[in-house]
């Protein structure tokens, strides 16, 4: 089954990474190898500043665009991977060694594909 890891960040989160950027980025590029080479990766992406987003409601008929992700949050949606794994057990294992995951936040979502 293919699951979407998505990573949270926040100012606090950016920080922490600030002084060890290349150690983190050496954890990360080790577990890509990692899931490349089991079969398990399909693919993920960072995601621009969440300053550079816009949220769109449509409320009677008409658009409203606000800056941002969410008005009031200091986390943000900063990328996602996916993976395709055996069980969520192992996909919250993988999840759980992504460096994000000490710094904030990771979500682990199924993904529904059509049967």
């Amino acid at each position: 089954m293919k699951y979407m890891l998505l990573i949270y960040s926040n100012p606090a989160s950016q920080e922490a990474v600030a002084g060890s950027v290349d150690a983190v980025m050496a954890e990360v590029d080790a577990l890509m190898k990692e899931l490349s080479e089991s079969g398990e990766w399909v693919g993920g992406q960072a995601l621009a500043e969440p300053a550079s987003s816009r949220t769109v409601r449509v409320r009677d008929g008409a658009p409203a665009v606000t800056d941002g992700p969410f008005l009031e949050t200091k986390e943000h949606l900063a990328g996602y991977l996916i993976v395709d794994c055996d069980s969520v057990e192992r996909a919250i294992e993988i999840a759980a060694r992504w460096p994000d995951a000490r710094l904030c936040a990771m979500e682990v979502r199924p993904i529904i594909t059509d049967a």
